[in-house]
Parts: structure tokens; C-alpha cells; sequence
């Protein structure tokens, strides 16, 4: 078998092999492709190895497939060829998708792949299309977010390993479902992370909330790219994914003439073309920036899709009156703000942001950009997560404002996601939690996490300890939930909305953001989104019914939560307090 490592500094890299007699091979430069190094030794799927550079500690392969041990620990060859897919698949497109964010961790007490797998039967009797997967890199112990893994080529060994991950692909697409992974491409974790011993994986050329920025731009920046490109690559040929979701790439600092975003999507469209599947990125992004999902031929990176959080933020601030924080810029006046984003797209288009002091962000194209590549959502793993005490939307508000909710997100012009549980209002919290082995590093996460909600003005007594394993377990979903009311009642509600949605050509398939109008009333706390033929109107007052001018005269009643009948011949629609309805004109 062929090994090889990208190590340019290194004066000597022996390849230590760990089955068999322990074999040591002297690795060879390759006279092609400068820094890199090769060496032929026997080997086969599950064999242990690792890399020694210069003599010293043996350390794992940067692009091992599975860690067994985890991170740290040496890495294990894994041969692709040797599943056995069990589900032929062509690829669902992400136009007219129904994304599902899910923690492999919490989404069953369990926390494997195996367990989730046996869960996806739900998923599609509730409609969605895709599973969208926190990150599955392998991360220090054995719960965690994900977001500080260290082998971005890797699977984490507690969820099931690679083998894991394509069990769990193959029955999802066996239930129709696609497979949309989380990555990390703008930092690294901090414990077991030996990148830096290999090369200039990390540049001090540019800073970030984690440290040196991943190098792009600086010198070595070419093989950093192709090692992110590369396994980017390998999640959607090698394991089937459908789709990468890009953790904050707003953190992906790179001064290159071709931005680094730009590179990947072309790598990605190429194979899709090879494949004949359809694939596609989402975006994390703050910085509101049109160039994220403008095509290439037209000067921007070409990414498919992007996170709207001002969709989010202006919903937020509308159902909750939170005033805090980045919820500031909305809370002014949230209709409205909710009203443009579902119209623009962006609220921060180049206006000014009282949070950040500055103005923000720049305005999309409504004539050439398709409402699909924005994703709307009411709740995300981030805007609960990342909160005191992780609580969803479902500890505060009533059934009626999260059906209105739900009403919003399922007939937006957007692409509409949910977070795991929000189908029934889940009010299990999702906290933020941790199982760092190193407890120094567990003591500084822990005191960083209360220091931070105690400037807030919490007591640092009731920040949940990250590294406490209650923390985690009162985040898993609790599924007798559903069996119950309120909670059978929302699920249901989810269901019929996002049949709707499928059934109907507006919702999904409908014009671009230019083919958006929306009414608003702050005092009324009643807003009405009109789309081609579709009326979806919510009342968010919580004492008083809504007479909604919805120029839908004689309308049919498609869904509503609450007594709400059909408007007459005025288009006006009556609505008690905290309730919704979708309505077709004639």
C-alpha cells in the first residue's frame, strides 16, 4: 500500500507501522511534489499506523481516515471499497429541500449512528428531505458539540466510526433522505490537534476568535487548500453525503485573488458532474456578503446556500421581545424587520448595526437570486446552544406562537430548517457541553463559560458545568414527548405545513425574493406574507383577535392552528390571538 505525508520542514519521516511485526519504513521525498514524502509497506483496512518526523514522537496521518484511539492517538486505513451499499441513490437537489439540523450525541440517549438510524422513519413521515449532521469529526472524549475536532478526515469512533456514518447514509437514503454534513474549515481544536508538526497548517498572518487563522493565503497556503478541498471531497464520494454545511466562513481569512470558498465549490460542482448526484454547499456566514452564493461566472464563490440568521434574529425578537445582544438591531421594530428579511433577504444590507457599531452587510440581487439559497429557520443548534441555559423557544412561548412559528418558516420563500425536537416543541433543553480529557483544559472551558453569561448578569451557580455529564444527558431529546399534548398537536401541525409546502408549487418552487409581499401591523402584532396565490397570516398578540386585510377575497382555508374561518368578500381574515393559517386565492 502507498503512504504518503505532506511534511515540508521535516529533515526525515519514518512510517510506523503497528500490526503485524511493528515494522519502521524510511519514507522517501517525492521528486514530483515538493514537502511531500512516500513509502510502500504492507498494509490492509484496519491496519494501525503513524507518522515520526525528524525522530521523534510518532504522531497520526493529518488525513487518516479513522482514529480509533481518537485523537492522538495513531490512525487506522480504512478501504472504502469494502462497504456495502445497500441503497442505490441519485441525490435529492437542495430547491424545494426541508432541512432537519441534528446532534448525533443528543438525538437518541444512545448517541451513535446506529441509534439515530433507527429514528429516521420519523423523519420521513414527517416530511423532511434532508438530515443535516453536526460535525462527526473525531473530538477530545466522548460528548461534545464537534466543533473542536482535530482529523477533518476522520469519523468520531464513540458515534460508530466511518463505517458507522456510511450505515447511517446508506438507510437515510434508503428512507429518501439526503445527508447534509457540518465541517469545520476555520480552526482546529485544541487537544490532539498536530497539524502544526507537519507543516503551516496556521498562519499568524491572520487572527481569529480560535487562534492563528487556518492558513489560505500565507506560504504552504496551496497544500492547506487542497487538504480542506480533499476532504471535503471525500465526504461526498467516499461516504455518500448529498451536501457540506461550512461552519462560519466568515472566519476563513484569505486574501487570494481566488478566495478559498470559490476553489471548493468548483471542486465540488466538478464532482457532481462526475457523479451525476446532485451536491451542494451551505454557508455559515455574519457578514450578509451577496459574493457567498453569487455564481462564480458572476464574480462571486459560488457557494449554493447560506444561513439566514437576520431571518432568524427578526423572528426571534418577535416572538420573545428579547431586546439583547445582536437581538438589539431587530427589536426596534421586529415586524418590520421580519418583513424585510422575508422580502430582502438580508436586514443588514449595508445599513447601519447598532451592535456592532458600524453599518453591515450589502444588498442581494432580488432579480437573480433564488429564494432557495437563503435557509430560514426559528431555532438552530447555535441560537439555543449558545444561550445561558440552552433553553428552546418551547420553555417560554406558548403552543400557539409556535405553530406561528412553524407557519412562518414552512411557507417562507426560503429553504426552511429545524432543529431536532422543534417539530413537537421539544422542551428539553440543548446545552452547551463538553468531555475534554485534559483537566486543565476542562477547568478553563468551564470558568470561560460561567465568566462569560456572569458579565451578562448570571449567577455563575446556574451556568450548567460543560463538563458535567448531566449536561449532556438533559440534552438528549426525550421521545415520549411526541405521545403527548401539546406536543402530538404541534407534530401534527409540522406535518400537515410541510405536506403543504410539497404539494404545492408557490411555497417550494415559487419566485425569487423579488416575488415576496408582506403586511405588517406592529400595534396588532399580525403580519401576512403573500406569495403568488398563498396567504400565510399569523396573529402574535396574545389578548386580542386579528382582522387581517389579506386581499383574499373568498380564500380556501389549507391550514390554520385556531378557530380561523374563510375571509368574505373583503379578504379580511379574522384570527384569534396566537394563531396562523395558510389560505389559496381562488
Amino acid at each position: 500500500m502507498d503512504f504518503e505525508v505532506w511534511a515540508p520542514r521535516a529533515g526525515a519521516v519514518a512510517l510506523h507501522v503497528e500490526d503485524g511485526d511493528g515494522a519502521v519504513t524510511a519514507l522517501e521525498r517525492d521528486p514530483v511534489r515538493p514537502g511531500w514524502w512516500r513509502a510502500e509497506a504492507p498494509a490492509a483496512d484496519g491496519t494501525r499506523y503513524g507518522f515520526a518526523l525528524d525522530g521523534g514522537p510518532v504522531r497520526p496521518d493529518p488525513r487518516a481516515p479513522r482514529l480509533p484511539d481518537g485523537p492522538g492517538g495513531t490512525g487506522a486505513v480504512v478501504d472504502h471499497e469494502l462497504f456495502d451499499w445497500r441503497h442505490p441513490w441519485y441525490g435529492r437537489p437542495l430547491p424545494g429541500a426541508v432541512l432537519y439540523e441534528l446532534h448525533i450525541g443528543t438525538f437518541t440517549p444512545e448517541g451513535t449512528f446506529g441509534a439515530a438510524a433507527r429514528r429516521l422513519g420519523h423523519l420521513a413521515d414527517l416530511g423532511i428531505t434532508h438530515v443535516e449532521l453536526m460535525p462527526v469529526c473525531p473530538f477530545p472524549g466522548t460528548h461534545g458539540w464537534g466543533y473542536d475536532g482535530v482529523a477533518p478526515w476522520a469519523v468520531h469512533e464513540p458515534y460508530g466510526g466511518p463505517d458507522g456514518l456510511k450505515r447511517f447514509v446508506d438507510a437515510a437514503h434508503g428512507h429518501g433522505l439526503g445527508v447534509v454534513l457540518d465541517v469545520v474549515h476555520n480552526h482546529l481544536g485544541p487537544s490532539g490537534n498536530h497539524l502544526p508538526e507537519f507543516g503551516p497548517y496556521f498562519t499568524e498572518r491572520h487572527h481569529t476568535p480560535w487562534g492563528a487563522a487556518v492558513n489560505l493565503d500565507a506560504p504552504g497556503s496551496d497544500e492547506v487548500r487542497a487538504y480542506l478541498t480533499g476532504s471535503a471531497l471525500a465526504w461526498l464520494r467516499d461516504y455518500r453525503a448529498d451536501g457540506l454545511r461550512l461552519d462560519a466562513v466568515h472566519a476563513l481569512r484569505d486574501d487570494r485573488a481566488r478566495h478559498f470558498l470559490a476553489e471548493l465549490s468548483a471542486a465540488v460542482d466538478a464532482l457532481a458532474a462526475r457523479t451525476g448526484r446532485p451536491l451542494f454547499l451551505i454557508a455559515e456566514s455574519d457578514v450578509n456578503d451577496p459574493r457567498t452564493t453569487t455564481p462564480r461566472a458572476a464574480g462571486g464563490h459560488g457557494v449554493h446556500a447560506q444561513w439566514n440568521d437576520d431571518f432568524h434574529h427578526a423572528l426571534h425578537t418577535a416572538l420573545t421581545g428579547e431586546h439583547q445582544g445582536y437581538y438589539a438591531d431587530f427589536a426596534e421594530d421586529p415586524l418590520h424587520a421580519l418583513a424585510k428579511t422575508l422580502t430582502g433577504g438580508f436586514f443588514h444590507d449595508g445599513g447601519w448595526s447598532s451592535f456592532r457599531e458600524r453599518s453591515h452587510g450589502a444588498p442581494l440581487d432580488p432579480r437573480t437570486t433564488p429564494a432557495h439559497r437563503l435557509l430560514a429557520y426559528a431555532q438552530t443548534h447555535d441560537q439555543i446552544g449558545n444561550r445561558a441555559l440552552g433553553d428552546r423557544l418551547a420553555a417560554g412561548l406558548s403552543p400557539g406562537l409556535l405553530a406561528c412559528a412553524a407557519a412562518l418558516v414552512l411557507t417562507s420563500p426560503y429553504t426552511p430548517m429545524l432543529f431536532m425536537g422543534e417539530e413537537w416543541g421539544a422542551r428539553t433543553p440543548w446545552q452547551y457541553f463538553t468531555d475534554h480529557p485534559d483537566p486543565e483544559l476542562a477547568e478553563a472551558v468551564r470558568r470561560g463559560r460561567r465568566r462569560e453569561f456572569a458579565s451578562h448578569g448570571w449567577a455563575e451557580e446556574d451556568i450548567p458545568d460543560p463538563q458535567d455529564p448531566a449536561t449532556r444527558g438533559r440534552s438528549c431529546l426525550d421521545w415520549s414527548e411526541p405521545e403527548r399534548d401539546p406536543h402530538t398537536r404541534l407534530l401534527a401541525w409540522h406535518r400537515e405545513l410541510i405536506a403543504l409546502r410539497r404539494a404545492l408549487p408557490e411555497p417550494s418552487a415559487g419566485p425569487g425574493l423579488g416575488g415576496t409581499r408582506v403586511s405588517h401591523d406592529r400595534a396588532g402584532r399580525w403580519l401576512c406574507v403573500a406569495r403568488g396565490a398563498l396567504r400565510t397570516v399569523v396573529n402574535l398578540s396574545a389578548g386580542r383577535e386579528a382582522r387581517v386585510p389579506a386581499e383574499a377575497p373568498h380564500a380556501r382555508v389549507l391550514a390554520a392552528w385556531g378557530d380561523c374561518g374563510a375571509p368574505g368578500a373583503d379578504g379580511v381574515v379574522r384570527l384569534p390571538p396566537e394563531s396562523a393559517a395558510v389560505l389559496a386565492v381562488p
